[in-house]
């Protein structure tokens, strides 16, 4: 009997931590979350990221001033 209620106890803490823990949790707010994505999504929040990755193009030269040849 003893080792019932010993379990039964150690089974009613655990849910006790969990709902606890779960409830500490903040959610993000739903609306605040769908504008910053949209946010990130905006040509001047690319702007910087395409600006990195397509770098100025100028004319084709090498370093030394020759074209290539």
């Amino acid at each position: 009997m003893t080792p019932i209620v010993i379990a039964l106890v150690v089974v009613v803490v655990v849910v006790v931590a969990v709902v606890v823990a779960a409830g500490r949790r903040r959610r993000p707010d739903d609306i605040a979350s769908f504008r910053r994505q949209i946010d990130a999504l905006s040509p001047e929040a690319r702007r910087e990221t395409t600006d990195r990755m397509n770098p100025p193009t100028g004319s084709a030269t090498d370093e030394d001033g020759g074209n290539g040849t």
